[in-house]
């Protein structure tokens, strides 16, 4: 397999790690709570798989669907921006149905990047964000994840020392990984440097509505003019707990949605119709259960702060996204985000998510899901707590004895 082009280009994937221990210790009868994969564990809203169960069976819904997305699903997209963020978007030019975010931005760097060119990617940042670009022959330049002036300072001399020039920058907040959320403010001097410097924005936007204050994230194509020059990326995933049914959008520029529609065109249909008139109906309907997803997380982050405070590891609560990003505390930071989170598998039956897997500047932190109910949630903080008095006796051995091989 090596010797496949694009596997070449893909470093064995981090996560599969701790996913392979955590499996066996499951198989040896763990109880193993998994705050590794952002999975959702609500439920999808009620009123939405009804629509599903209603529209399926109907003539027409079992053939093949659009693979920009049926007319009303864009429809429905184009309200929502225009509800929350005030941006209109015509839903026939500037709005492509995808089969998740992550699909979207895969298809997207092939519809628009050769072999060699370069994109801007924060690191750390969640994998498909380089990885895309990495399988479709681009180069990745690093810059730093923080929403300020380091971000660009950074920016600006990779542009001036890359050759090719770049063609794109990759921002995502709410970010997955470390909850940073972005100002107005940062995107209007994003758009000024990215017209400055003739690349394209591509914005990851999956966390819109997952904050926990009464100031919204914004989006970036709320600055005026940034629709002559970025994509961004949205999913029903966390929004409506919809991970599973894999919907998502890519909307703003025409010329970058146009190359994705055509590329989407020759390798799928779109999702299931019934699954996209779901979606729709979603987007049109009341947000109570938006608003219930977030109360949901932002208890379950109440507790995972105060029960993992108490556990002797701090916790920094995030303001949006379904994670926290926390340090590796400092007695095991030599052990790497790797081998630390297989201890925590090992000795505290608990999963997380090593930093090292989001880029190598991850890797003095972890990311922690808050997809366990509250009292799994505590629970976890007890095993933590019972596997840090131990490491207190002995931690040499503890260390020693988990050295990666």
């Amino acid at each position: 397999m090596s010797d496949f082009y694009r596997v070449r280009r893909l470093p064995p994937y981090v996560f599969e790690q701790v996913n392979r221990l955590k499996a066996k210790a499951r198989a040896g009868g763990a109880d193993i709570i998994d705050l590794g994969m952002g999975n959702p564990d609500l439920p999808t809203p009620r009123h939405i798989v009804e629509k599903l169960v209603e529209t399926a069976g109907k003539p027409r819904t079992d053939r093949y669907s659009a693979s920009k997305g049926i007319a009303g699903l864009r429809r429905a997209q184009s309200a929502y921006y225009e509800r929350r963020f005030g941006v209109r978007l015509d839903p026939d030019t500037q709005v492509v149905a995808t089969l998740g975010s992550k699909e979207g931005f895969a298809n997207m760097a092939q519809a628009i990047t050769a072999p060699g060119d370069v994109v801007l990617v924060p690191n750390p940042s969640y994998p498909i964000h380089a990885f895309g670009f990495l399988m479709a022959g681009g180069v990745i330049r690093s810059v730093p994840i923080e929403p300020n002036e380091a971000f660009f300072r950074a920016a600006e001399r990779a542009v001036m020392h890359s050759i090719p020039k770049p063609i794109a920058v990759v921002v995502c907040y709410p970010s997955n990984p470390t909850a940073m959320v972005a100002t107005l403010d940062f995107y209007r001097e994003l758009v000024t440097f990215a017209k400055r410097h003739d690349i394209y924005i591509l914005s990851d936007l999956a966390y819109a509505e997952v904050y926990f204050d009464d100031n919204p994230p914004p989006s970036v194509l709320q600055v005026p003019g940034a629709n002559d020059i970025c994509v961004e990326f949205t999913s029903m995933s966390k929004t409506f707990s919809m991970a599973g049914w894999r919907i998502g959008f890519a909307v703003g520029n025409e010329r970058l949605l146009s190359a994705l529609a055509r590329v989407k065109s020759y390798l799928d249909y779109g999702a299931f119709t019934p699954i996209q008139v779901a979606a729709a109906a979603a987007l049109n309907g009341s947000d109570d259960c938006i608003k219930d997803m977030r109360a949901t997380y932002r208890k379950r982050r109440d507790v995972m702060v105060e029960s993992f405070a108490q556990a002797g590891w701090k916790i920094p609560a995030p303001t949006a996204s379904m994670f926290a990003w926390v340090p590796v505390p400092e007695k095991f930071r030599p052990l790497g985000s790797l081998e630390f989170s297989k201890l925590l598998i090992e000795r505290a039956d608990v999963a997380v998510a090593p930093g090292i897997g989001f880029g190598e500047h991850g890797d003095e932190y972890v990311r922690l899901a808050l997809v366990e109910n509250e009292q799994r949630i505590r629970q976890a903080a007890r095993g933590v707590r019972r596997f840090f008095e131990g490491a207190d006796e002995s931690l040499h051995n503890v260390i020693g004895s988990s050295a990666p091989v």
